[in-house]
């Protein structure tokens, strides 16, 4: 006899906690073999295939594409064993999906043993590759709620399903958890917006929200009957004031990902800036003449980058990070390179790992490698994080100079602005010269600005005269 399996969202890794669907690649009725990739999702690092970790015949799809769903969330369900066949009822976000989920409660509740994922090779958290899947929790029966309840139930300003009091706190996340304990939030009065009373980390936001408007730190009730339609729902805040007019644009993926990490960087790093004029018309001629020995041609960036390594070889300091915690600057041993990548999907770091020990010849195929693939949405979100030090061209948009942020939890930017002609003394005679504007942001708790200064002033150095690199080489 088959056996219905349920597939949640997986957690795909470096904290994330949600992702949005972009495209479905089986069709219900569809057979899918173990491992095979079953939805495209994009999360705030990178676009994922998803691989499911059972070999059957798919009978629901939960979510639409362009819907996120949180981590843990149902995906899909697969009937595996015997008796499994293709065909079936076309998707139906309802009742397709329901009679899925109900069919995997009931076997769950009568203590069935679910099927092996036999030969999967893909690691999954939550999902083992050789063990047969941990044996799922008994489902209580959804006991039919009050019409009053159905028809009002709310939670944090949102209808939601009225969830049971007692079992363990419906929370995945262990964002979720962190954000409610450092807030002294008791998540055992929350009601989550999630699936099955799911609690998110938007959830949170709001009741801390709603406690900050109202003074105090009030528990937001899971749920209250509907008090007509001049009531507002328990544990909102009251405003009369409208909301502002206009194009308005959620914050998550990419975009939220960003705003979050720069806005941490800003509250938790005490940062300075200093810049630098530098005549960069002898690395310009360096590199046209390494190009044209009939070599691999090298790119600017590499160049730049190269330059890089070297500062930070005679400035360790800046390659640094601080544990808060422990009250300690942590030293680091390898340089692993970020750079600000814009696509059209936003601002985007991959990491260029262990660029100390590579050449320019090296720097350029790997950065042309991540360029390539942070465009077409193909990093993985180990690429894209693991910095050490991060080099910001933002010369390719037009642009003289900026004050870049710190890309937390890492120590120091360098930013390099656009290289045009200018003029510059030159040998003690005004001359036109391609002149660069070089822009050091860092940590002032990892240095002082003598250390800053020297590090920005030993990279113009070497703008201004290649032949300093010849010393480290």
């Amino acid at each position: 006899m088959a056996q219905v399996l349920e597939f949640k969202l997986p957690d795909l890794g470096e904290g994330l906690t949600e992702a949005e669907i972009v495209r479905w690649l089986v069709e219900v009725g569809e057979v899918v073999a173990v491992d095979q990739p079953v939805v495209e999702v994009e999360t705030a690092k990178a676009m994922v295939e998803v691989p499911c970790p059972y070999g059957g015949v798919v009978t629901a799809r939960f979510g639409e594409e362009g819907s996120e769903l949180p981590v843990g969330a149902p995906l899909l369900t697969v009937a595996v064993g015997e008796g499994a066949a293709p065909g079936g009822p076309e998707r139906a976000p309802g009742g397709a999906a329901e009679g899925a989920r109900a069919e995997t409660a009931e076997a769950a509740a009568t203590g069935a043993e679910q099927p092996k994922a036999e030969g999967s090779g893909n690691v999954l958290v939550g999902y083992g590759t050789s063990e047969a899947p941990a044996r799922r929790r008994r489902v209580r029966p959804v006991r039919p709620e009050p019409a009053a309840h159905q028809a009002g139930a709310v939670a944090n300003g949102r209808p939601v399903r009225t969830a049971e009091p007692e079992g363990p706190v419906p929370v995945i996340s262990p964002l979720v958890r962190r954000l409610a304990r450092q807030n002294d939030l008791d998540l055992r009065e929350l009601t989550g917006s999630g699936p099955d009373g799911l609690i998110l980390r938007a959830d949170v936001e709001y009741a801390l929200r709603a406690a900050t408007a109202q003074g105090g730190r009030t528990a937001v009730q899971p749920g209250v009957a509907d008090q007509g339609p001049s009531a507002p729902p328990t544990g909102s805040p009251v405003s009369s004031a409208p909301r502002p007019g206009g194009i308005r644009t959620p914050l998550k993926g990419v975009r939220g990902a960003v705003a979050d990490k720069l806005s941490r960087s800003r509250r938790e790093i005490p940062d300075a800036t200093c810049w630098v004029d530098a005549d960069a018309t002898e690395l310009m001629r360096a590199r046209t003449a390494i190009n044209a020995s009939g070599g691999p041609k090298i790119s600017l960036v590499a160049l730049l980058a190269r330059i890089c390594t070297a500062a930070l070889a005679r400035f360790p300091e800046l390659n640094s990070t601080v544990d808060t915690q422990a009250r300690e600057v942590v030293q680091l041993d390898h340089v692993h390179l970020g750079f600000a990548a814009q696509t059209d999907r936003g601002l985007v770091v991959p990491v260029v790992r262990d660029a100390h020990a590579r050449d320019a010849e090296g720097l350029t195929a790997e950065f042309a490698r991540l360029t390539e693939a942070a465009r077409a949405g193909r990093l993985t979100p180990g690429e894209l994080t693991g910095g050490t030090f991060t080099l910001n061209n933002y010369g390719v948009f037009g642009v003289d100079g900026s004050t870049p942020i710190i890309n937390h939890p890492e120590a120091a930017m360098l930013g390099v602005g656009r290289i045009v002609p200018k003029p510059w003394v030159h040998e003690g005679e005004l001359a036109v010269r391609q002149v660069v504007q070089l822009s050091l942001t860092f940590d002032h708790r990892v240095c002082d600005g003598g250390t800053a200064g020297g590090f920005l002033r030993y990279v113009a150095d070497c703008v201004e005269q290649p032949a300093v690199l010849l010393r480290t080489l």
